[in-house]
């Protein structure tokens, strides 16, 4: 196993030790400038929640129509995001493609585990009850579904349990 690890690109450490590399010294330089510059992060959020409206991959309908198999809009949307991601994912790794601080980008081989199968499951299960996920949340709420505040109060109430129980869960 030691082996297998010495011939990988990416750092294995444990979840309690501090972060103390280049990326965590480069959040640090984010501090230092003005509070005014985030605001890019707003924009692009609200650049983000316009076109989940305007794609109505927020519409509640939709996402109805899409889990009981009577349109294709919902999984036309989803598939051109999950093409969108795997050639990006190529260009990256192909064309070493580094952050803008100039630091390579190094994607962590995952193992299989069931674990995302059942939290999948469950996932899709509150999302098909809801009509809401975590991306087009705030823009449902921002385009006046705030029945969707009791959504993301659970949602956050499901992280916090999570967070919980964690370390009992099986590995």
């Amino acid at each position: 196993m030691k082996q297998i690890l010495e011939n990988t690109d990416f750092e294995v450490r444990s979840l309690d030790e501090p972060v103390t590399d280049s990326l965590a010294a480069a959040g640090s330089q984010d501090r230092r400038e003005p509070g005014w510059y985030s605001l890019k992060y707003l924009l692009a959020g609200v650049v983000f929640g316009i076109i989940l409206v305007k794609s109505e991959v927020i519409s509640w309908f939709r996402i109805q129509e899409m889990f009981r198999l009577q349109s294709f809009h919902m999984y036309g949307v989803i598939g051109s995001a999950v093409v969108v991601g795997i050639v990006s994912v190529q260009l990256i790794k192909r064309l070493g493609i580094k952050t803008v601080s100039g630091e390579p980008i190094r994607l962590a081989p995952r193992k299989f585990q069931w674990g995302q199968v059942f939290g999948g499951l469950l996932f899709g299960l509150g999302w098909a009850i809801t009509g809401a996920c975590p991306g087009p949340l705030f823009a449902q709420i921002g385009s006046g579904f705030t029945v969707v505040i009791v959504t993301l109060l659970s949602a956050i109430a499901g992280t916090w349990v999570y967070g919980s129980v964690r370390e009992k869960l099986p590995h």
